[in-house]
């Protein structure tokens, strides 16, 4: 089966720029409060609930996967770019993480008790969302928790550059609503939102989403 050519572009863009994203991306010990505070949240809420690990989606170099560690989270990362993965594994050799899509996990069905996709979805042009979100929800356990967060918006963005080297992956900015009606149509509740206007490090809207799978 041909890869769908947005996941090439990621692969690759990521690949030219793990470096240098090490080195430019603050760690989560500098987000600002309120982001720390949703992961924080989320942590509990899935230690709470027991219900199996967290896989961090678009780990890159495994920082955020390493903050849930700390947290008391059982969590391993899965990323597209062998570059980032191998900058995880360095970086943190007692965490497991693996190359793969968010497309099409090498995850049994019911198998997780959470899910981080901390922005890590807007290289995900629109009409691949709903498979995405469908493969959140098989994965997840019933009761099991999502936390989403990413940018904001209505736009289409082709930059030829990121962190200073080329790159050909594109970005897709969604309204909040539109985020959290794919969530509902894929079979997972919204439980609570956050939306953060632009400021500090951030130079669009932000927002993040708390979302749960049915119990039954």
């Amino acid at each position: 089966m041909t890869e769908p050519s947005f996941l090439t572009a990621v692969r690759e863009s990521y690949d030219t720029v793990a470096a240098e994203y090490v080195k430019r991306v603050p760690p989560p010990a500098e987000m600002d409060p309120l982001s720390r505070a949703m992961l924080a949240g989320f942590a509990e809420l899935v230690r709470t609930a027991g219900l199996g690990p967290v896989a961090d989606m678009g780990c890159g170099p495994g920082r955020i996967t390493a903050h849930l560690a700390g947290l008391g989270v059982s969590a391993f990362g899965v990323d597209l770019s062998p570059k980032m993965i191998g900058l995880a594994r360095d970086a943190y050799p007692d965490l497991r993480f693996t190359e793969g899509s968010m497309t099409a996990l090498e995850t049994g069905n019911g198998e997780l008790g959470g899910i981080l996709a901390w922005y890590s979805t807007h290289h995900t042009p629109p009409q691949w969302l709903p498979a995405v979100f469908a493969e959140f929800h098989r994965t997840l356990a019933p009761g099991g928790f999502l936390l989403w967060g990413d940018y904001v918006g209505n736009e289409r963005l082709q930059p030829t550059h990121g962190y200073g080297l080329p790159v050909s992956y594109e970005s897709h900015l969604l309204p909040l609503g539109d985020m959290a009606g794919l969530l509902g149509q894929a079979g997972l509740v919204v439980t609570a939102r956050l939306e953060q206007e632009p400021g500090g490090r951030a130079n669009r809207p932000r927002a993040c989403l708390l979302a749960r799978k049915p119990e039954a």
